[in-house]
C-alpha cells in the first residue's frame, strides 16, 4: 500500500527553461568568450532555444553602438553626430546579420561534416558577438579595426568548430583561414572606399564653406 503521508518528489526544472534577463550573467559570458573561448564553447549547450543567445547579441550590439556613438560625438570616427544612430542601428543590424551569418556557417559546417543543426550554428555566432564593444573601440584606428575584427571572429569560429562541432583543428584552420582571407580582403577594400568617400565629402564641404 502507498503511504498517504509520503511527500511528493519535486519536479526538477529543465536546464533550458529561461530564467529571465540577467545583465551580470551576460557580462560574465562576454568576459569568458573574450578570455577563454575554448572553455566557453565547450560548456555552451548546443540547444536550448534562440532567446538567450539573441538577447546576448543584442546587448553586445547595443554596447558597441553606444561606444561608437560616443567616439563619433568627440570626433574620432569621421561619422560626426550621425554616428549616434549606431545606438539604434547596431542592434537591428546585428540581429538580422546574426541569422544570415548563422545560415552561411551552418552550410559551411555541414559541408565539413558537422552533425549539429542550425540552432547550434546560431548560438555559436551570437555568442561570438562578445567582441563587438572592443571592435567598436578599435574602429577609430584605420584598417586595424577591420583586421582585428576578421582575425578575432575567424579564431572564435575555429574554436567553435573544434569544441562544439567536433571538427579536426587542421582542416578547420584551412577552411576558415581561406574564408577569413576572403572576408578580410573585402572588408579592407570596403573600408578604403568608405574613407575615400568621407575624405571627398569633407573636401567638398570645405570648398562650399570657403568665401
Amino acid at each position: 500500500m502507498t503511504d498517504p503521508q509520503q511527500p511528493e518528489t519535486p519536479q526538477a526544472q529543465s536546464p533550458e527553461t529561461p530564467e529571465g534577463f540577467d545583465l551580470g550573467t551576460v557580462i560574465e559570458q562576454a568576459k569568458q568568450v573574450i578570455t577563454d573561448p575554448a572553455n566557453f564553447y565547450r560548456a555552451m549547450p548546443a540547444a536550448g532555444g534562440y532567446r538567450e543567445p539573441m538577447i546576448f547579441g543584442l546587448v553586445m550590439a547595443a554596447l558597441a553602438g553606444a561606444v561608437f556613438a560616443v567616439l563619433s560625438i568627440i570626433g574620432l570616427t569621421g561619422a560626426g553626430f550621425a554616428g549616434v544612430a549606431a545606438i539604434l542601428l547596431a542592434p537591428i543590424g546585428t540581429l538580422l546579420g546574426s541569422f544570415i551569418a548563422a545560415a552561411a556557417l551552418f552550410v559551411v559546417w555541414k559541408l565539413m561534416g558537422s552533425p549539429k543543426d542550425y540552432q547550434t550554428a546560431y548560438r555559436c555566432v551570437a555568442y561570438s558577438y562578445a567582441i563587438l564593444p572592443v571592435l567598436a573601440l578599435l574602429s577609430i584606428i584605420p584598417y586595424l579595426g577591420t583586421f582585428v575584427r576578421v582575425a578575432w571572429s575567424t579564431w572564435l569560429m575555429v574554436t567553435a568548430s573544434v569544441t562544439v562541432h567536433g571538427r579536426k583543428r587542421q582542416s578547420t584552420l584551412i577552411v576558415f583561414g581561406i574564408l577569413g582571407l576572403i572576408v578580410l580582403s573585402a572588408g579592407l577594400s570596403a573600408e578604403h572606399t568608405q574613407r575615400n568617400m568621407q575624405s571627398s565629402a569633407a573636401k567638398n564641404a570645405a570648398q562650399l564653406e570657403a568665401p
